[in-house]
């Protein structure tokens, strides 16, 4: 099993207030901790106009900082976002990371959200196709002595792009992918998964599963296959198992608030997350009839209770979210969280589920920074070793 970090660029704030040079210097030193304890991967995200979720919008920036500051570790596009960026610029910015990591990059990609897209004037219908088209362009760039290209959304004509990448014959390519699919796209083409979805292991298995035989008759876009699997998840390592347990449980239901990009304006958003996680506990069901008829204020004094903040009225599918214990997330693999053996415990449900790497979220807007370094140090002294020695024996691709 490999180890990696995902950022956000996040810190406890209040309102829009943040305090943007602390942020930066936060998680620079946390990602440098991270490779001195045995960390395997660093991944940066990019996301545009989203409160709280926006402090990586150029991961270029933190990741070229981070190729002086680190030796070993590799770091990573957790994801670029193709359809807003030229292909030829996308392939430049890569090759220089790569060039200045001595070959330590990995390239994710990904197309965002509508929300996201309509702000740069991006037309959401046409994404897909663009990066269909970005990610057909992107080694052929890279190998290319003199590239020129006669697409849909992008024409260029016979020109040499600079530099070429340190990786031969180019960086392992990712897609981020939180559905059936986008797993299945990702087969098809040959490249990795960085999973980006929340499912209890058991469901996850399934889906690894199914990209497993799939991509055994790939057409790669790339020079070779890459069949790694990356899942993101939310951790926390700490002395005390419950304090550990409840803090990433918060971590994770504030993540997917009401007020979040990710939750707000998409309907039965919590159906279709209590789906992923394997369904309502047996020991919340018998309470749904009284959450569907407690009162507006009831129902967020409650929900208050548990770490998570209600904007609108009760519903059965958001009351069992935020009533989703700390000690059931861990045990269906939706966090791993807990002292260290529990933690342990929760990486081994993702081997056991074919993943290649779990890429730990720990810093976020309700974990301070003094806590994100001790779960990374905390995973390093304890986790990581235990795991990678009963690490199992699949072939990890050359350079992982």
């Amino acid at each position: 099993m490999r180890f990696g970090l995902l950022y956000e660029a996040q810190r406890p704030f209040k309102g829009t207030s943040v305090d943007w040079n602390a942020l930066y210097k936060e998680t620079l030193e946390q990602c440098v901790l991270a490779e001195k304890v045995g960390f395997d991967n660093l991944w940066f995200v990019e996301h545009h106009f989203l409160t709280g979720f926006s402090g990586s919008p150029c991961p270029e920036v933190l990741l070229g900082a981070l190729s002086q500051l680190t030796k070993r570790i590799r770091i990573g596009f957790g994801v670029c976002i193709l359809p807003s960026h030229h292909p030829v610029r996308v392939a430049e910015r890569a090759a220089m990371l790569d060039q200045l990591t001595d070959g330590r990059l990995e390239f994710g990609t990904g197309r965002s959200n509508a929300y996201e897209q309509v702000g740069q004037g991006i037309d959401p219908r046409n994404t897909r196709a663009m990066w269909e088209e970005s990610i057909t362009m992107l080694p052929r760039i890279w190998q290319s002595d003199e590239f020129s290209w006669e697409g849909t959304f992008w024409k260029v004509p016979a020109r040499r792009v600079l530099p070429k990448p340190y990786q031969q014959p180019h960086p392992r390519l990712y897609l981020a992918c939180t559905q059936t699919e986008s797993y299945d796209v990702a087969a098809e083409k040959g490249i990795g998964v960085l999973s980006s979805a929340t499912f209890a292991t058991t469901i996850l298995a399934e889906h690894v599963k199914r990209y497993r035989t799939r991509v055994k008759q790939a057409t790669p876009v790339g020079a070779t296959v890459n069949e790694y699997w990356g899942n993101n998840v939310h951790a926390f390592c700490g002395e005390n198992n419950a304090e550990a347990r409840a803090l990433a449980a918060l971590s994770l239901k504030t993540f997917f608030g009401p007020d979040k990009p990710y939750i707000r304006d998409r309907v039965n958003a919590y159906e279709q997350l209590l789906e992923s996680w394997g369904g309502v506990p047996d020991h919340l069901k018998a309470d749904f009839g009284r959450w569907l008829r407690q009162s507006d204020a009831a129902h967020k004094e409650q929900a208050a209770q548990v770490g998570i903040s209600l904007d609108s009225g009760p519903g059965a599918a958001r009351a069992a979210f935020g009533q989703m214990d700390p000690d059931t997330l861990c045990d269906r693999g939706i966090i791993i969280a807990g002292d260290p053996g529990s933690c342990i415990k929760g990486v081994q449900l993702y081997e056991a589920a074919g993943v290649d790497q779990v890429i730990l979220i720990t810093q976020t807007e309700t974990i301070p920074h003094e806590r994100a370094l001790q779960s990374i140090e905390m995973f390093g002294k304890h986790v990581i070793p235990a795991c990678r020695a009963g690490a199992r024996t699949r072939p990890i691709p050359a350079g992982v």
